[in-house]
């Protein structure tokens, strides 16, 4: 009997950091079906553009791209639609009063690896343009005096 071949691997936004300061970070639960786990475990997903809402005291994922394969079909209005995120009660009035104050919620990457597939968010502030670039340029020097120190 062939070994299945498992593909382990967790979904990052890699926009997220960029675009935001983030601040704490938090791992919730996602409500999902069965043909949407199976095509998250295989990597078929994406975080780009999704973000975090509440909505009766409860918080949902927006957004967020799950595709399917040959193998596992999932329809196209299915593909983007909200998905509710676990998390207790305590955890989600702290991030209501935060995004009262005016942060994001910002879904930063989908853990797959466990037993239970799970999404790693954390409150974020929206950067400007010009802290955009400040960051550029402070990454540019650090990689230019890494490389001075070993040459």
């Amino acid at each position: 009997m062939a070994k299945k071949k498992k593909i382990t691997g967790n979904i990052t936004n890699k926009r997220a950091r960029f675009d935001y300061e983030l601040g704490d970070s938090l791992i919730v639960g996602i409500n999902l079906t069965g043909a949407e786990t199976k095509s998250l475990r295989m990597g078929h997903a994406d975080l780009r553009g999704a973000y975090v809402t509440t909505k009766d005291n409860e918080l949902f994922l927006i957004n967020a791209t799950i595709n399917g394969t040959s193998s596992v079909p999932i329809e196209e209005n299915e593909q983007t639609r909200p998905r509710k995120l676990l998390a207790k009660k305590k955890e989600i009035l702290n991030l209501i009063e935060a995004k009262n104050i005016g942060r994001t919620i910002v879904p930063i990457e989908i853990l797959t690896k466990s037993r239970y597939i799970k999404l790693k968010i954390a409150i974020g502030k929206g950067r400007k343009k010009y802290d955009k670039r400040q960051v550029l340029k402070a990454k540019d020097e650090n990689r230019q005096i890494r490389r001075q120190i070993q040459n």
